[in-house]
């Protein structure tokens, strides 16, 4: 199984760097196909289902003629939910600020869905992690939106830069997940697809 794994065609639909780093040392054979979208969703969903509703509106973005038919389209969303309540990517470094000082001394959820999608069939998966961070300084959130930027980030941070290594006391769940994708259930959920 994991041979015809490492022989099939994947198309991975994310711009996401992280995303691509993790597919690409999974030693995946697979290209990069991206489509502008607003990614929009019903008021009443919550936490799971928005992620799910999200990585399925990514992958029905695509006709069936725009996947090949030996192919495995791969689509995920992840968003950042505290106290029940998702925060986006950063519109700007005020946006950021406030995020981040909203998760100092919290405790956060990070799910992310993915969704598997070929000619034949279409699965989606989520995962979640429970990420916690430490009463971060004023002068601690201000360096790292400074040095790091992370306005493409939801919950305006990565777990694997500066701010992860500072920060985070625990996380309970997948550390992929956080950084965009749950890697490892990802690759018993390609394996059975």
């Amino acid at each position: 199984m994991l041979k015809q794994l490492l022989e099939r065609k994947i198309i991975l639909a994310s711009a996401s760097p992280r995303r691509q780093y993790l597919i690409k040392d999974l030693g995946l054979n697979f290209e990069v196909k991206t489509k502008e979208l607003e990614e929009v969703y019903p008021d009443h969903l919550k936490g799971k289902d928005i992620a799910l509703y999200l990585a399925e509106l990514k992958a029905n973005a695509f006709h069936d003629d725009e996947i090949p038919d030996d192919a495995i389209l791969i689509t995920a969303d992840t968003i950042v939910c505290l106290n029940d309540q998702v925060l986006a990517k950063p519109k700007n470094y005020e946006d950021a600020f406030q995020i981040l000082t909203s998760l100092s001394g919290n405790k956060h959820e990070v799910i992310t869905a993915v969704c598997l999608r070929s000619h034949k069939k279409t699965i989606s998966f989520y995962a979640s992690t429970e990420v916690y961070f430490k009463e971060l300084s004023k002068e601690e959130i201000y360096h790292y939106i400074e040095n790091y930027k992370p306005f493409d980030k939801a919950g305006a941070y990565g777990i694997q830069e500066w701010i992860g290594y500072i920060g985070i006391e625990q996380i309970s769940g997948s550390f992929y997940n956080v950084m965009g994708l749950p890697i490892q259930r990802l690759y018993e959920e390609l394996l059975k697809f």
